[in-house]
C-alpha cells in the first residue's frame, strides 16, 4: 500500500528519519561514554523500543505501570518506572511485572517505600529503587542530599527492595553538587550507588559531566536529536519523523482551508502553528476545533482545493501519537508496517 491510498487523517512515521534519529543519539551516547536508557512514553510502540535497544540502549523507561505492562507483554525487559508508584492496586500490578522482568522504580518518600515493600513482599518478589532528587526541575524528588541518604538507607533495609542509586530530571550543571554530595554520604553509610540516572533529550554530555551513569531520553525518536523549538529545531521533514496525512475538506474563503484533523487528531497543544505543512510551508494551522484544522493560507500563492492531501509534521509528536490506535511506518511512500500504539492511554 502507498501513502496515497491511506484514509485520512492517517498518522505515519518516516522510517528513514526515525532510524537516523535512533542511530544518531545512540552514537552520541557512546561517544560520551554514558549508557542510554530510552523513554517509551513518546511513542508507546514496542517495535520502536526494540529498534532502540538493538541500537545499543541498555533498557527502557515507562512512565506508568500500564505502559510497562504493554512493553513486558511484547517481550521487552529491563524497565525503569521513574515515577512514584502509589496504591495497592498499582503495586500489585508492579509485583506481577517484577516476576517477569528486571524492574526498577523511583521513590521520594518513606510512604512510597513502605508501600512498595509491603505490596511486593506479599507477592514474594522485589524491585530495585532509585531515590529521586529534585535538583531544579520543580517536580518530584527529595530536597536535599541528606534526605536522599535517609531514603537510601530505608530502601536498603526494607524487605522486597534493593537500593540501586539516584535519579534526577532534567540533567543540568546545577545538579552536580547535590548528586556528588548525596553519593558521598550514601557511600559513607556503606551502600553502593550502582546507578545515577539523568534525563532529557540532548542531555548525554551534561549527564556525563554531572556524574550520571545513564541518561534517559525519549522525544528524539520523532522530533530529532534535539527537542523541537522554533529557534533550535523547528518541525521539518529532515529531523521530525511523524507526518499526519490530512485531506482538505473545505475552502470557505481564499485565505482559509479546513483539513480533516483537529484537536482529537493533533492534540490542542499550544502554541500555534500546530504543525508544519510539508507541501506548503508558508501555510499555518493557526487554529483548531475538535475535528477541524483551520489553515491560514493567506501567505501562499498556491490555491488550495477540496480533496487535496497535505502532510503535516505535528508540533508535539508524542502527544499526537497517544491519540491514535495505530501508525503506519513508511519508506519512500510505501507503507512497510502498521504498528499498534500498545501503550496508548495507559495512564494508570
Amino acid at each position: 500500500m502507498t501513502v496515497d491510498e491511506l484514509d485520512t487523517p492517517a498518522l505515519t512515521i518516516d522510517l528513514d528519519v526515525l532510524e537516523n534519529n535512533i542511530r544518531t543519539v545512540a552514537e552520541r551516547c557512546r561517544d560520551n561514554e554514558i549508557s542510554l536508557r530510552v523513554h517509551t512514553k513518546t511513542h508507546k510502540i514496542p517495535e520502536i523500543a526494540r529498534m532502540q535497544l538493538d541500537a545499543g540502549a541498555i533498557g527502557i523507561v515507562c512512565q506508568k505501570v500500564g505502559e510497562a505492562e504493554a512493553m513486558v507483554a511484547a517481550g521487552i525487559d529491563d524497565i525503569l518506572i521513574p515515577y512514584n508508584v502509589v496504591g495497592k492496586r498499582k503495586i500489585s500490578r508492579l509485583a506481577n511485572l517484577c516476576k517477569k522482568t528486571r524492574m526498577t522504580v523511583a521513590a521520594d518518600s518513606a510512604v512510597t517505600l513502605w508501600g512498595l515493600s509491603d505490596g511486593l513482599g506479599v507477592q514474594d518478589t522485589s524491585a530495585r529503587v532509585l531515590i529521586e532528587c529534585e535538583t531544579g526541575g520543580d517536580r518530584c524528588g527529595v530536597q536535599s542530599p541528606e534526605e536522599a541518604v535517609s531514603l537510601a538507607s530505608l530502601a536498603a533495609d526494607l524487605p522486597a527492595l534493593e537500593f540501586e542509586g539516584l535519579m534526577t530530571y532534567p540533567s543540568h550543571q546545577r545538579a552536580r553538587p547535590f548528586l556528588e554530595r548525596a553519593v558521598e554520604l550514601i557511600r559513607q553509610r556503606g551502600l553502593a550507588v550502582s546507578t545515577v540516572s539523568g534525563g532529557g533529550t540532548g542531555s548525554e554530555a551534561v549527564s556525563k559531566a554531572i556524574g550520571c551513569t545513564e541518561t534517559r531520553m525519549g522525544s528524539y525518536v520523532f522530533e530529532g536529536p534535539r527537542r523541537i523549538s522554533r529557534a533550535a529545531n523547528p518541525p521539518n521533514p529532515d529531523t521530525c519523523a511523524e507526518r499526519m496525512i490530512c485531506t482538505v475538506v473545505s475552502v470557505p474563503t481564499p485565505d482559509r482551508a479546513i483539513i480533516d484533523g483537529g484537536q482529537k487528531t493533533f492534540t490542542s497543544y499550544p502554541p500555534s502553528p500546530y504543525g508544519y505543512i510539508i507541501e506548503q510551508p508558508d501555510a499555518g494551522i493557526d487554529r483548531m476545533s475538535v475535528e477541524h484544522g483551520h489553515v491560514d493560507t493567506s501567505r501562499c500563492e498556491h490555491v488550495f482545493s477540496v480533496g487535496e492531501r497535505l502532510s503535516v509534521v505535528p508540533l508535539h509528536q508524542g502527544m499526537t501519537t497517544n491519540l491514535h490506535d495505530t501508525v503506519c511506518a513508511v519508506r519512500n511512500g510505501i507503507v512497510e508496517h502498521t504498528w499498534r500504539v500498545a501503550g496508548r492511554g495507559k495512564v494508570q
